[in-house]
């Protein structure tokens, strides 16, 4: 047992969310715990989805490299939306990484925690949180015997949060009406039904009898196979453990009997259930990825949306840690990935009428049209922006168009020579990027934000750019000199008080 009585903050949930978190924190130099109630980790493939905004954040931290190496093959293909045979192409929204990336979400952990633990982060296994008392100055939590004190709290312990259940938190929503089965398993031997390379995910698809099915080939005779009843009866209930026969027979339906199952590494059941937390924030305890929603599991939506709640809390919560903010810059939290978060429940919805295994001959004319809609490039060109997240942008205060807006990652010269813009944030900073020497010789900038002088041959637009951490634009000029006063009281609304927000 480790025993830590007294730390700055505490995350809960060792998964992509809690981990990205710990390591944003991790960058800021704040002492952090991160208590996991599994022994070890789950080396089960579950969200193996890396959307391109989530995979423009990772490499401005310099964790998206590693990861390349890992990656399972799949043909360069978009996403999807609803299953519909019309790939979505990311090109217009002009980013490095234009199609999804397939990694299991294990391998995603283990990846994030190396560099977690690099940075002195404690990670506690075994150790299930069982209270947590939250006052004016902090948090007290309880975990298999051990007692931490800390500055703040955040829960990224999943669907089913321990902490939000302890804290008699509401999560609102709609219960899941219809069940189905993710299994990680091996195949002695395949019929020609059997898909051979990962690509778009309507290829596949597959439905017979009253099954569909998913079945996704990762190399080494490993397949990731997702299936359910058509007819919505309940083939798996959240109480019940899938059996090897049950996985046995979907395969003989929907693939004949010349495939057979060799082993099955992990399985389990989900739902289409759709919930949200009413406040993201509750005093001192903060919630983030699935403790704080949850939704059908369509389009690879639920582990990016986690890990960008991560990148948005962590420079937010570290300023406040380290006195650099006040608590008030907690609220912007809520008041920014709040709605993001109501939007993919409300898209996943939409397209859990769209990708129905049984559909009504009215929904089947709703998906022909739908497929229409997706071969227009502008079309395609919003659901590409909104499922990769590309799209994203938040309301903050500021008259340039820029102000708010995800900055792409330009190639840059600086005084030390050419260089990329996603560069600049390995450390998790703010960045003055100056493109015209508009910002003053000599000008005191606070801890954490790092002034750059670079030309850009295809620039943003600007003379000078405030990016946040997370690598929105936060205020922007297009005058060829900036005052002093004006620049740092744009720092301080901006990366320093919740007022702009």
């Amino acid at each position: 047992m480790v025993t830590v009585n007294e730390t700055e903050v505490v995350v809960v949930g060792a998964g992509p969310t809690g981990l990205t978190l710990a390591y944003e924190l991790a960058l800021a130099g704040v002492e952090t715990l991160v208590l996991e109630k599994l022994p070890r980790r789950l080396e089960q493939v579950k969200g193996g989805g890396i959307q391109p905004r989530t995979a423009e954040l990772l490499d401005s931290r310099g964790l998206l490299e590693p990861m390349l190496k890992r990656v399972t093959p799949r043909d360069p293909v978009g996403g999807h939306f609803a299953a519909l045979p019309v790939a979505l192409d990311c090109t217009p929204w002009d980013t490095r990484h234009p199609f999804p990336i397939a990694m299991a979400q294990w391998e995603i952990e283990e990846l994030i925690e190396e560099r977690v633990s690099a940075a002195g982060v404690r990670v506690v296994r075994g150790t299930a949180v069982s209270g947590v008392e939250s006052d004016d100055d902090g948090v007290t939590v309880s975990a298999d015997g051990l007692r931490v004190r800390a500055r703040h709290l955040v829960a990224c312990d999943g669907g089913h949060s321990t902490v939000r259940k302890v804290l008699g938190l509401p999560f609102p929503g709609r219960p899941g009406t219809h069940h189905a089965v993710l299994a990680d398993i091996r195949l002695a031997s395949v019929s020609s039904l059997v898909p051979r390379q990962l690509g778009h995910m309507s290829t596949l698809m597959r439905r017979a009898g009253d099954h569909w099915a998913m079945l996704a080939p990762l190399g080494d005779d490993r397949y990731r196979f997702t299936f359910g009843r058509a007819d919505r009866s309940d083939i798996a209930r959240d109480t019940s453990a899938v059996t090897d026969d049950e996985i046995r027979a979907a395969l003989r339906i929907l693939y004949g009997p010349g495939t057979t199952l060799g082993s099955v590494d992990n399985a389990s059941r989900f739902s289409d259930a759709t919930r949200q937390l009413e406040r993201y924030r509750t005093g001192r305890v903060l919630f983030a990825g699935d403790a704080a929603h949850i939704h059908p599991p369509l389009g690879g939506q639920g582990l990016n949306l986690g890990m960008q709640d991560a990148f948005n809390l962590g420079w937010k919560l570290a300023a406040v840690v380290q006195d650099r903010a006040p608590e008030g810059l907690l609220d912007s939290y809520h008041a920014e990935r709040h709605p993001v978060g109501a939007q993919v429940l409300h898209h996943t919805s939409a397209q859990r009428v769209l990708a129905d295994p049984d559909p009504s001959e009215d929904v089947a004319a709703l998906r022909d049209i739908f497929v229409d809609l997706l071969r227009l490039p502008d079309a395609n060109r919003h659901l590409a922006g909104l499922m990769s997240g590309l799209s994203l942008g938040y309301d903050l205060s500021g008259d340039h168009p820029l102000t708010g807006q995800r900055m792409p990652d330009a190639d840059l010269v600086t005084a030390a020579g050419p260089t990329r813009l996603s560069t600049l944030f390995g450390a998790g900073h703010a960045v003055l990027l100056d493109l015209a020497r508009a910002v003053p010789a000599g000008l005191g900038l606070p801890p954490r934000v790092d002034l750059v002088r670079a030309t850009c041959a295809a620039g943003p637009g600007a003379a000078a750019l405030l990016i946040r951490p997370d690598g929105y634009v936060c205020w922007a000029t297009d005058g060829p000199a900036v005052h002093g006063e004006t620049l740092l009281a744009a720092i301080a609304d901006h990366l320093t008080t919740a007022e702009a927000h």
